[in-house]
Parts: structure tokens; sequence; C-alpha cells
């Protein structure tokens, strides 16, 4: 096969997962990563359905996942006064197998390590392709040529902005916000709305976790006291648990927060890059980043191999693959869901928990998003 040096920036679901399978096909893998170390835990992910647990099962991490998973959680919707007003199932909110990303992630790691290369604390700098490959600097490490980059590094990805131009022309913010705040806040799962609106605690995302509508806001992304700021500002005169939230946020050790964006690429490659996951068909808090995540780089693997390394029929049938699998990633924000902008508009969507014929049609509409793709067997991938 030609074509069997490969760089992935990002090494958080998508990017150890397509390092897994291209080591297995025998190419040379570098993965660079700008954070500095692994961190475990994290918000949850989950996956659902026969296509996303094929997928892993190929991988042989199936049994594993299973092991660490969290388990789906029922969480209680509440008014102010702590009152239940409906309930939110574990199946809804965490599929059939929910798991940390970080130790996801970190399992993923593990199973990749000694077959590939890690370069933590770096990042790309610049992409110069040349006849033969693509010229790469970086911030820390020496420059260096790979056949092919894979920018698998999340909405925010840099891979994409080098190679496609700027954010603000592939990515669409959804006027909301979301963080999740680590906090040793010992609640059993609940959440609570006020119109555009959400505070959760206790639940699997993160010890908190909130969601709030707002106009673009210019911050920066590691800056956690700017952050907190935000959240306060953001917070302040709701009601039930979070005066006391607020007031503790200042110590808490973890805090992110991002917007709700879509990424809307009509083309996921440019000669020898590519895009991958969250970078070329994210939604935030969308419900299916992980699942996509795993069965894109098990598709861009595998289409690959079968093309023994021809990177434009790869990546033009991948292309053809993802682009309609990965409709439900242009389905909407979820925002509006999580944090209704109106009295009337919370009051539905409590209803729909309260429904089982809703909240039945919602699930069997998830699980036809979560298999609507023919997954192909890829023998040559998987049996070696």
């Amino acid at each position: 096969m030609k074509n069997t040096t490969v760089l992935i920036s990002g090494a958080s679901i998508a990017g150890p997962a397509l390092a897994h399978w291209l080591s297995r096909a025998g190419c040379t893998v570098t993965v660079v990563e700008k954070a500095p170390v692994f961190r475990r835990g994290g918000q949850a992910v989950d996956f659902k359905g026969a296509t996303h647990l094929a997928v892993l099962d190929r991988m042989g991490i199936l049994d594993e996942v299973r092991r660490r998973q969290t388990g789906g959680t029922d969480q209680e919707i509440v008014d102010a006064n702590g009152r239940r007003l409906a309930v939110m199932p574990g199946e809804f909110s965490g599929g059939e197998i929910e798991i940390r990303r970080g130790d996801l992630a970190v399992l993923l790691y593990e199973r990749t390590r000694e077959s590939c290369e890690y370069v933590f604390g770096d990042s790309i700098t610049s992409l110069t392709e040349t006849a033969d490959g693509v010229h790469v600097t970086f911030e820390r490490g020496a420059p260096r040529t790979f056949d092919l980059v894979v920018g698998a590094d999340g909405i925010h990805s840099n891979v994409r902005r080098l190679t496609f131009g700027p954010e603000s022309d592939h990515v669409n913010f959804t006027g909301y916000y979301y963080a999740l705040v680590g906090l040793d806040f010992d609640h059993p799962p609940a959440m609570y709305n006020e119109p555009g609106r959400m505070a959760a605690l206790g639940g699997p995302k993160a010890p908190a976790f909130l969601v709030f509508a707002s106009k673009h806001l210019d911050y920066d992304r590691y800056d956690a006291g700017q952050q907190k700021r935000i959240l306060a500002d953001a917070y302040r005169g709701m009601g039930w648990k979070v005066p006391e939230l607020i007031a503790r946020l200042r110590d808490a050790e973890d805090v992110y927060l991002d917007s709700i964006s879509m990424v809307k690429m009509d083309d996921y490659s440019r000669g020898r890059v590519v895009l991958l996951g969250d970078a070329a068909y994210g939604n935030t808090l969308g419900g299916f980043g992980s699942g996509l995540a795993i069965v894109g780089a098990y598709v861009l693997a595998g289409e690959l191999v079968e093309a023994d390394g021809d990177h434009r029929a790869a990546f033009r049938k991948y292309q053809e693959i993802m682009h309609g699998y990965a409709t439900v990633a242009r389905q909407g924000s979820a925002g509006p869901f999580l944090a209704p902008p109106s009295p009337l508009r919370i009051t539905m969507r409590n209803w729909m928990f309260k429904s089982r014929f809703l909240l039945g049609m919602m699930l069997k509409m998830t699980d036809r998003f979560a298999t609507s793709v023919d997954l192909k067997d890829y023998p040559a991938l998987v049996t070696r």
C-alpha cells in the first residue's frame, strides 16, 4: 500500500480510533495533540445501535468499553423548589453504552501507543503540499513530511483552518453556549430551567452542566478565570441551586466553556489532507459525535486500504459514505431543547418526557439516525 506515513492531529476519540486501524494496516502513524497529557474522565459520550456497536466490536474494545461504562442515569427535571416535573430517562441521554470521553480516549491510546508515535504538547503551524507529500511545521517540534494528514482535532480544528480557511467559513454558531464545571457538589441527577438557561447537577455530563442562550462571546477558551466570570454573569438571578453553584464557581478546578455550534463542510478533503469526526461533521451536544467519530475512522481507514493507498479515490468514497451518515449532525441545535427560550417551550419539552408515545417516537428516530449507513466489512482491514 502507498501513502503509508500519516500524521493525525487530535488525540481524543477520532484520532486514536483511526490510528488503531491504520497501524493495523501497516501504516506509520504519528498523532500530535496540543494538550500536554491525556485527561481521564470528562463529559460522558455514548454509543447506540448496531452500527456503533459493530465498529467497537471489530476494534476489539466493545467488552472493555462496557466494563468502563458509567451507565445511563435517569435525570429529574425540577422546578425552583426541587419538585419533580418530569424525568429524562437514561436511555435517552446515555444511549446503549455511556463512557467518559477521557476514559475512552485513554483506552484507545493504550491500544495504539506501542504501534503509533504520540506527540503531546505540540500543534501544527503550517501545511504545505508538495508533489509527493505534505510538509508540516510545528510549534515545538522540527518540521517533517508525511504522505497524508488527518484533522481529527474537533470543531475548532486547526487543520481545517490551515487547509480550508477561517473557522467562521465552516462553523455556524447557534446562539447557545455550554459549560462543564468540576465541583465537589454531591447532588442526585437533576436539571432546572428558566427561559434560555439550564443548570444540571449530578448528571452524566459533569458534576455541573450548564447551557444558556447568548450572543456570540469573545473570550479566551484557555482562560478559566474569564470563563468563570462569563458564567457568573449569565446565571445571575437564577433560582433553584444555582446561587450556591455560582458562589462556589471560583473554587472549581475544571471549567470548560464553549459554543454550541455546527460544522458545515461540503468537502472533507483537499489534496492530501482530510478531516475526520467533529472537524468535518461536528454538532455540539448533538448526541452522535462519538459514534460518527468511530464509524468515520473505520470507513476512512477501510477505504484507504481498499484503494491501496490511493488517497484521491479513498477520500472521495469516504466523503460519499460519511456525508450521508452525518445527516444527523445537520439536523439542528441542542441548545433550544436543553434551554428552551420560553416557559411554553420548557413545558412542551417536559411533556415529551411524560408521554410514552412521544418519547418512544424520539428514541426510534435516534435509532434510525444511528444505523442509517450500510457498514462495509473491509475484510482486508479487519482480518489483519
